[in-house]
């Protein structure tokens, strides 16, 4: 079965995820910090009349917080009930993959902080691609509580 993805940066790494869950992308704006939310929310926006819990995708993934300028973008998806925006470096392009061609990801290793969010790896063109697993990475009810 063919899938699309919309593929972006973090931190110089590629990713995807899958096209269905995309509901825009947007250009980068502010976000208002809440008090007590996980360290890699960044903040809420304002959508169109609903607030918008912002991830910081890099620190999701545990690596340093984003410093956001307005080269970065917003990738709003929605899980569920729940939509959520994701700080990206740059949005790139719509790929097609064939599932079957989608690898399983490594093996974790202690501190491995990026494959427990991965549904795998693709080999797209020259480049590999790691395939999120949204619902790994919205867990949900600390997302939900910025809302």
């Amino acid at each position: 079965m063919l899938r699309e993805l919309i593929t972006f940066e973090v931190e110089g790494q590629v990713f995807g995820l899958d096209i269905m869950a995309i509901r825009e992308i947007r250009a980068w704006s502010p976000t208002t910090r809440l008090p007590r939310v996980p360290h890699y929310v960044a903040g809420v926006v304002n959508l169109r009349g609903t607030v918008l819990p912002v991830v910081d995708l890099a620190a999701r993934l545990g690596w340093r917080a984003t410093e956001a300028t307005p080269r970065h973008a917003i990738i709003v998806t929605q899980q569920g009930a729940q939509i959520s925006g994701w700080i990206v470096d740059s949005v790139s392009d719509i790929v097609t993959i064939d599932s079957e061609a989608l690898q399983p990801p490594p093996p974790t290793t202690a501190g491995d902080t990026v494959v427990p969010f991965l549904e795998g790896l693709a080999a797209i063109e020259d480049r590999m691609v790691m395939v999120l697993n949204l619902a790994a990475l919205s867990d949900g009810a600390q997302i939900a509580e910025a809302a």
